[in-house]
């Protein structure tokens, strides 16, 4: 579900998908940023957050308000469903321990604290955030910058994330980064998070 050249969210799936929604409700949105289905008992998200350019930018207070409504459907969707996992590219390293440099990004998009605030809303709403639910190595990041060989330097940011609803989390064997990927001709400057269910 997307805009080609522009924002989009894809799912593969081996068994039909049910699609529940792909906009945030009662916000005007253009953007393809979201798409909710349902599997059997699992409603899964797909998320691909606005990057929101610049601290103070029009596109900064349009992130806000986005992750301002979509704390309230996911909000609705977890008094409707026990198993709800939310996953994507969420533009937001949520703690210190994510960002590679703490004080060189203190501050700026994607490390601010009203965006930290707004992913604190979302864990909250009961979410947990399933990388951190295992023993994770230190420095675990999901992107780098393509400049300044930031991928060979891991200097990256955790900003891709999977939650989970708390009867999903009871059942997540696993949530791990695939760094491979990211090494390829080519590649995405993102890499994949696999959370793997029992």
């Amino acid at each position: 579900f997307g805009q080609k050249g522009h924002y989009g969210v894809a799912l593969l799936a081996r068994e039909p998908l049910e699609r529940l929604a792909d906009a945030l409700p009662d916000f005007e949105d253009t953007s393809r940023r979201l798409l909710a289905v349902r599997t059997g008992s699992v409603v899964l998200v797909n998320i691909y957050v606005p990057n929101g350019q610049s601290v103070g930018s029009d596109k900064y207070d349009y992130k806000l308000a986005w992750l301002k409504a979509l704390t309230s459907f996911l909000e609705r969707l977890l008094g409707e469903n026990a198993r709800v996992v939310v996953v994507g590219d969420y533009n937001i390293a949520p703690e210190d321990r994510d960002v590679h440099d703490p004080a060189a990004w203190e501050g700026k998009v994607l490390v601010s604290e009203p965006e930290r605030e707004a992913f604190r809303g979302l864990i909250a709403l009961g979410f947990e955030d399933g990388f951190r639910l295992f023993e994770q190595a230190p420095e675990s990041y999901s992107w780098w910058d393509y400049r300044q060989a930031a991928f060979r330097r891991n200097r990256g940011l955790r900003i891709d994330h999977v939650l989970l609803s708390p009867a999903l989390a009871r059942r997540c064997q696993s949530v791990s980064i695939d760094r491979v990927p990211r090494g390829w001709e080519r590649p995405s400057d993102h890499t994949p998070v696999v959370a793997v269910f029992d």
